[in-house]
């Protein structure tokens, strides 16, 4: 995207912020990216208030969040929740895991668009207002991925 197509793109969405009681887009709508982007947020904070009670130490935190919500450990997740996803919400994560985005470096394509995938459906969860099955499924990726990185180490 052109620098300047990015600068009219970011006015627009931020004069939309200044305007009150403007509705959400449909979710099922929504760009799995965008999705993405919103589940991403709500994992990672997920993950640092689960961690809260392990250190007061911010560095230990973060480096075993950073851990925690990177792609080759939510790909191990969602690998793991997959068989257990309503018609739905699998529908959400195919949407996730086949939308066009870069790969990292720090994982495989197949690693990245899993991650992805359960990113959308946490971001789909939140905005259709599933807080019970968001948090359900937000524990059982915390599971695995703990039990994971106990075997790594």
């Amino acid at each position: 995207m052109k620098f300047i197509r990015f600068q009219q793109l970011k006015q627009q969405a931020l004069a939309v912020c200044q305007g009150e009681g403007r509705p959400l887009p449909d979710p099922d709508q929504m760009n799995p990216i965008v999705l993405a982007l919103i589940g991403d947020s709500v994992f990672t904070f997920y993950v640092r208030m689960r961690l809260l009670p392990s250190s007061s130490h911010v560095q230990v935190i973060h480096t075993i969040a950073a851990k925690m919500v990177s792609a080759v450990m939510q790909a191990r997740a969602m690998h793991v929740l997959e068989a257990d996803l309503s018609e739905k919400e699998a529908a959400v994560v195919h949407r996730g895991r086949n939308a066009k985005s870069m790969v990292p470096k720090s994982a495989s394509v197949s690693e990245y668009r899993a991650a992805t995938a359960l990113e959308a459906l946490c971001g789909w969860l939140l905005l259709t207002d599933q807080e019970d099955r968001l948090e359900f499924l937000l524990e059982q990726s915390f599971q695995v991925i703990s039990r994971e990185m106990q075997e790594l180490s």
